[in-house]
């Protein structure tokens, strides 16, 4: 059994460490909110982007846009956002996961990556970084994630990557967060929106008419589809990652607690054993001077 001296210096540790989670709660809960009403107002917003940029291109027939066909490249681009900092269970570790056993080859991936945890894990696993923007994630602006876009753009015109992807993860709410890959380019016709209804392209068939012409229409349409849905992807990861870190260190102060409880008892037992010793040898002493 542990000497009541350990068990008092394992107790001290546990309760700095309780401390500092107490701490990181409180902060991440404030932070959680300011994030949250962030998300929640914009959701829709690039929601129904995403809808109204498949629907439309979808009812316009045949355009021969390079934004519409795979490049040649056999390469794709994946946007991976995730956070600076851990401690937030595990929501850097399951965007990484999409990557990793999302079905793709390592060689044909390349990163451009919003978060030093994501980097780091994907650059450890072999994977290729062009870029890195993890300045941007703690409090990213629609400016930023125009230079995301602008750079991935380039990239899939010149040639260098077929396909775009965006790793992010969906704010449902304070406890529901959801990894999600989302393909960005070509552009998925067939995607199912995100309440579940399907796009069909021949139902609700109109007439698709561009002013000006489609090629010029599509150059100005499809960055700002593009920009939008990686500044909605990076909205909802802050909300995300903070309502996460809020869960892990609720969690880790529950824990800390039952460990204080548990090392109290161990305490007591001990300090309830070490007291009967001692009586136990004054009254023997006693028995022997007076015999």
């Amino acid at each position: 059994m542990a000497s009541m001296r350990d068990i008092k210096r394992r107790k001290g540790s546990i309760q700095s460490t309780q401390q500092i989670t107490k701490a990181m709660k409180l902060v991440s809960t404030v932070k959680l909110q300011k994030a949250k009403q962030r998300a929640e107002k914009s959701k829709n917003y690039f929601r129904c982007m995403y809808e109204t940029v498949v629907s439309m291109l979808a009812k316009a027939g045949n355009i021969n846009h390079p934004y519409l066909h795979p490049g040649n490249s056999e390469k794709k681009g994946i946007i991976v956002i995730t956070s600076n900092r851990g401690l937030a269970g595990g929501y850097n570790s399951n965007i990484t996961k999409l990557i990793t056993q999302g079905g793709f080859r390592k060689e044909d991936v390349v990163v451009y990556a919003i978060g030093k945890k994501g980097r780091d894990t994907l650059l450890r696993y072999g994977y290729s970084v062009r870029e890195d923007y993890s300045d941007i994630v703690e409090e990213p602006l629609y400016s930023d994630a125009m230079e995301v876009s602008k750079k991935v753009l380039d990239d899939f015109a010149n040639g260098e990557i077929g396909e775009i992807y965006l790793a992010y993860t969906g704010f449902k709410n304070t406890v529901v967060h959801e990894p999600t890959l989302l393909k960005l380019l070509p552009v998925d016709l067939g995607a199912a929106s995100e309440d579940g209804a399907s796009t069909d392209a021949q139902d609700n068939r109109a007439p698709m008419n561009f002013e000006p012409e489609d090629d010029r229409a599509l150059d100005m349409i499809i960055p700002k589809y593009v920009t939008s849905l990686i500044f909605g992807g990076l909205v909802e990861s802050v909300a995300s990652e903070n309502g996460a870190r809020m869960q892990a260190m609720d969690s880790a102060t529950s824990n800390a607690e039952e460990m204080i409880d548990h090392l109290t008892l161990m305490y007591n037992r001990a300090r309830q054993g070490s007291i009967t010793q001692e009586l136990t040898e004054i009254i023997a002493g006693a028995n022997a001077i007076s015999m």
